[in-house]
């Protein structure tokens, strides 16, 4: 369905840090990461779509986090949601909602939330239930 997302970030060298530890939490790997034009991206492993990057806003004003906007990971299980949340923590990221089930979504959906350094909301979540 998606081609690839991207996140606008005020400091490459920051946000590149928070994403290179945390994105391998959920099994992601770096496709490509350009310091000097201050982007990089992510996919899974053996997957060429979709790509998760981050950079500066291409007409080179703030980057700013839109009201409402947020990118959710899934994840395989209610674990990795919590490792991931936890790891989101210890780098520098900022609680929106800790790791939990949220029935009113569906009985199953199991997810957290967090803010990246640069203000942009994240979620990690799984849909299935306990195995």
């Amino acid at each position: 369905m998606l081609s690839h997302v991207n996140i606008g970030i005020a400091d490459f060298d920051r946000a590149f840090a928070f994403y290179a530890a945390l994105l391998p939490e959920l099994g992601l790997q770096l496709k490509f990461a350009e310091p000097e034009n201050a982007w990089a991206g992510w996919m899974q492993p053996g997957v060429a779509r979709p790509l998760f990057l981050i950079g500066r806003p291409y007409d080179g004003g703030a980057a700013a986090p839109g009201n409402g906007q947020m990118v959710a990971f899934l994840a395989a299980d209610r674990p990795m949601v919590d490792r991931a949340h936890a790891r989101a923590l210890a780098l520098g990221g900022t609680d929106e909602g800790a790791p939990g089930l949220r029935p009113h979504y569906h009985a199953d959906y199991y997810g957290a939330y967090f803010r990246d350094p640069d203000g942009n909301k994240l979620c990690v979540c799984c849909h299935d239930p306990v195995a």
